[in-house]
């Protein structure tokens, strides 16, 4: 049976209260809750953007397929000017067409990996001893010069792991979330100061790490020239969960590498342990991996909800979330989730024949995990860029903009940007960004959802995603709270980031808390407020 989500009377009540502060068409809101929660298609679109699209890393196939398939999804929805639109230049795609390695000796047993993204294969089947290379300085590596032609490479160092004694799934306490609501104000351009390491502790750091630089990169330099079959490196994480991550550049000029195996910590932990007792250890491998370069450009899926208001129409709301992944699962909670959401809450204002004031424009970005590039391209070919790419633009008055920023005729034309791609975990409030002026407008947005958890402002900002592209240009852009669920200890750039680590009724709320936020923006008298 499908559990229900009802509007509850205090809820209601608590929403009239508001329209002192900033109007909220509860009529609206309920409809949007009646269609999000109860009629939702969240999962059906996870479910084409990861078990049916595959890993999506950028300019890869999978992310072709998810791309292709957003696309005729939202034609059919009913949205208009749906497109790809290329950001600008990336580089070459890459996928794993075939994974297969093991210990043979002293006995068989299949390995938890992955090869690492941009990395070559193996060129077929190779079988070799493991041979430990152990190597403090540049020196020591004479030693094995002419010695590892074929062979699969294991380095003499290993992370030891450590059970944790806190939960690996987590909701966000209400003294968490109070704790964030009480947060106060950054001064203007004011950044927390590090404290100095004490008696030059930070130089001698900088120095030691500045050694092992040097001594990794000799050491791929020579596997490299003595075109080794296979290298080992040890992922982060246990249990069989591992944490991914490129080993070569997606550049097209980019420089060969040794074909690399990021391998579980018990797997290669395993391995580690019988070579430092002394015992032999073989093992075979079989790697096929692709590169795709025939068109290097990245792409961004775009779709809108024309606005109809003769004034308005030309002003825009927008919405959305990175569309790319990483390639050992099928990232669903980083970042089919937010893609999830993004598009339902779309479906959603679609499903209750909305007509905008403003226009409403979803984008689906690429490549936000290589750098933020596709909306950072995005807002560069629309709005604008910043003049000092170090230092984040806070213009509120065309003055301030003319000085700080290099605008287009679009800056003045956005009301807010919203953005979502921290998990599964279900919205539990608003970052503000800094932006002190729109708090008592989000909160009155969020006291229709307070039943559902979502209560939360802080005036803090979280990072890493791409409502920075907006916020660097001085336009607002906001990522939601979400609940830490277990994105950071399980699903985050892991092999384990598939449909089954998707909350269903996270989602459902969380689409129906966007589309209210959406709808809001879009009918607002006036634009949003700027930072002050």
């Amino acid at each position: 049976m499908m559990k229900k989500f009802t509007f509850s009377a205090l809820a209601l009540g608590l929403c009239f209260s508001a329209f002192a502060q900033e109007p909220v068409n509860t009529a609206i809101v309920q409809k949007i809750r009646t269609e999000g929660l109860e009629k939702s298609k969240a999962m059906d679109i996870a479910f084409h953007i990861t078990d049916v699209s595959g890993p999506r890393l950028s300019n890869s196939p999978g992310l072709k397929r998810a791309q292709d398939w957003a696309v005729k999804y939202m034609k059919e929805m009913g949205l208009k000017n749906v497109h790809l639109e290329a950001w600008g230049d990336f580089g070459k795609g890459w996928q794993v067409d075939k994974f297969y390695a093991a210990t043979t000796l002293p006995y068989y047993h299949a390995i938890i990996a992955s090869p690492k993204a941009w990395t070559p294969g193996t060129n077929g089947l190779i079988k070799s001893e493991v041979v430990l290379v152990k190597a403090d300085t540049i020196t020591d590596l004479a030693k094995y010069k002419g010695k590892l032609a074929g062979k699969i490479v294991i380095l003499d160092q290993g992370t030891p792991i450590r059970s944790s004694d806190k939960p690996e799934l987590l909701r966000s306490t209400d003294e968490q979330l109070a704790e964030m609501a009480a947060a106060q104000p950054q001064a203007a351009g004011g950044r927390p100061q590090r404290a100095a390491a004490p008696g030059g502790a930070g130089n001698n750091q900088r120095a030691a790490m500045m050694r092992q630089f040097a001594i990794r990169a000799a050491l791929d330099s020579m596997l490299l020239a003595e075109k080794i079959g296979l290298k080992l490196t040890q992922a982060r994480g246990s249990y069989g969960t591992f944490f991914t991550s490129n080993g070569a550049s997606y550049k097209l000029d980019a420089k060969p590498v040794s074909p690399e195996l990021e391998v579980a910590g018990e797997d290669y932990l395993h391995i580690l342990r019988l070579l430092r007792g002394g015992e032999k250890v073989e093992m075979e491998a079989d790697i096929k991996t692709s590169f795709y370069d025939k068109d290097p450009k990245g792409y961004n899926v775009i779709g809108e909800i024309p606005g109809t208001d003769p004034k308005l129409k030309d002003e825009i709301v927008m919405l959305g979330g990175h569309y790319d992944s990483w390639h050992a699962g099928t990232g669903a909670t980083d970042n089919a989730a937010g893609s999830t959401v993004m598009i339902e809450a779309m479906r959603i204002l679609k499903a209750i024949d909305f007509k905008p004031k403003r226009t409403i424009r979803i984008a689906l970005w690429s490549s936000e995990e290589q750098g933020l590039f596709g909306s950072r391209g995005y807002v560069a070919e629309h709005f604008g860029t910043p003049a000092s790419p170090a230092r984040p633009a806070t213009a509120t008055t065309p003055e301030i903009a003319a000085k700080e920023l290099a605008l287009k005729p679009g800056h003045e034309k956005l009301s807010a940007y919203y953005n979502l791609d921290n998990g599964t975990g279900t919205i539990r409030g608003v970052y503000l960004q800094g932006n002190a002026a729109v708090k008592d407008i989000f909160q009155s947005w969020l006291t229709p959802f307070e039943d559902l958890g979502a209560k939360t402002i802080t005036i803090g900002n979280t990072g890493g995603t791409d409502h920075l592209a907006y916020d660097a240009i001085g336009l607002p852009g906001f990522q939601f709270i979400q609940d830490p669920m277990d994105y950071n200890t399980r699903t985050h750039h892991s092999n384990m980031d598939t449909y089954d680590r998707l909350v269903e009724d996270d989602l459902k709320k969380s689409a129906t808390i966007v589309a209210s936020f959406v709808y809001h923006t879009s009918e607002r008298a006036e634009k949003l407020p700027r930072k002050q």
